[in-house]
């Protein structure tokens, strides 16, 4: 009876290998046409793409033929999907160190899978912009983007797993990039897989271009550039702070206008350290208004008008503002930009700084 169960055993299993070997090859004259080598379809639930090896690619590994013909998901994640057999070389299963002969169908039927233990809360969100692939939002100050020590929910990601439940495949539920808690501002969130393999490249590579506002202690002539590597503050592990032994980072600003001991600033960036313009204008003797960390021991010179220097030492939080966003789609592969308007604690200062300023 032991044997009997254990053949009948090894019979289903082989069927339903044979069925999802079939349902695939069924399925691959079921895809659109992408091109002549590629058809893709793509849903919420599961993603099924199949694409041909060309000439070019004999001889190399198949995570890397796997990277080039489907494009819209990350090398790593490719990979996984081919040690877990939801994607085939000519409905077989191999290794990713496969060596490609050329002419092979690469078939990929994988169902997407919740990432992280976030959960969705009803937050309100300023949404700019939302399609298929991007979610444009216009992040309030005070809000904390994602859970970590201190604070496990009421965050931006648990308000977009409210806003739509499909994120929940995405790592950390879309979210590519950041901002400080008390910095507002735009933000893009990817809502497919493509989408986060192109915003994540795009950051590497710089061609993600993010423009803020700020106002800035001092008397600021005109504009310039701080090129100085940031890393981890030698004494006080939680700040960081220009030190030589930091990764590169450059920061450029220009003057927008100019208030009897403020200036009102733009500083677009090169990379993307962690308070990088906080920490750069503050090495340049200009920390931001309201800057609780980089601008604590804020020295503002002497015979301010009392309304000015009330309007700075007050203001609750960094006066940082992320105002402009410019990428690249990654569905229509155009350049868009977006832009968030100041928040009305920002505009405040800036009618106080005015009123003051002769």
């Amino acid at each position: 009876m032991r044997n009997d169960n254990g053949i009948r055993r090894a019979k289903e299993g082989k069927r339903l290998f044979h069925a999802k070997l079939l349902v695939l090859c069924e399925n691959e004259h079921a895809f659109e046409k992408k091109s002549h080598y590629q058809r893709m379809q793509y849903n919420s639930e599961r993603i099924r793409a199949s694409a041909r090896a060309a000439d070019g690619h004999v001889g190399m590994r198949l995570d890397q033929v796997a990277a080039a013909l489907f494009p819209d998901y990350s090398r790593a994640r490719l990979q996984k999907w081919i040690r877990s057999g939801d994607l085939t070389v000519d409905g077989h299963l191999a290794k990713t160190t496969y060596r490609i002969n050329g002419n092979e169908t690469l078939l990929l039927d994988a169902q997407a899978e919740p990432q992280g233990h976030a959960i969705a809360q009803d937050i309100p969100l300023d949404v700019i912009h939302a399609d298929e692939d991007l979610i444009i939002i216009n992040k309030p100050a005070g809000l904390v983007v994602h859970p970590a020590a201190g604070h496990p929910d009421g965050t931006l990601q648990n308000a977009l797993l409210f806003f739509d439940e499909k994120l929940a495949v995405l790592p950390r539920s879309g979210i590519v990039h950041r901002l400080d808690k008390d910095t507002s501002g735009v933000m893009v969130v990817a809502r497919s897989l493509r989408a986060h393999t192109s915003l994540v490249d795009q950051l590497q590579t710089r061609k993600m271009s993010r423009i803020y506002r700020a106002v800035a202690n001092g008397d600021i002539v005109g504009g310039g550039t701080v090129d100085a590597p940031i890393g981890r503050h030698p004494r006080d592990r939680k700040r960081m702070a220009v030190v030589s032994s930091g990764k590169p980072a450059i920061s450029h600003y220009r003057v927008l206008k100019r208030f009897n001991g403020a200036t009102y600033v733009e500083v677009s960036l090169e990379s993307g350290r962690t308070h990088q313009i906080r920490i750069h204008m503050a090495h340049i003797g200009h920390p931001l208004a309201g800057d609780p960390v980089y601008g604590r021991n804020l020295k503002m010179k002497k015979g301010l008008p009392a309304g000015l220097v009330d309007a700075v030492r007050s203001f609750p939080r960094q006066a940082l503002h992320a105002h402009r966003l410019r990428l690249v789609h990654p569905a229509t592969l155009l350049p868009v930009t977006f832009e968030a308007p100041l928040p009305e604690d920002f505009e405040h200062l800036l009618a106080a700084l005015e009123a003051s300023s002769p």
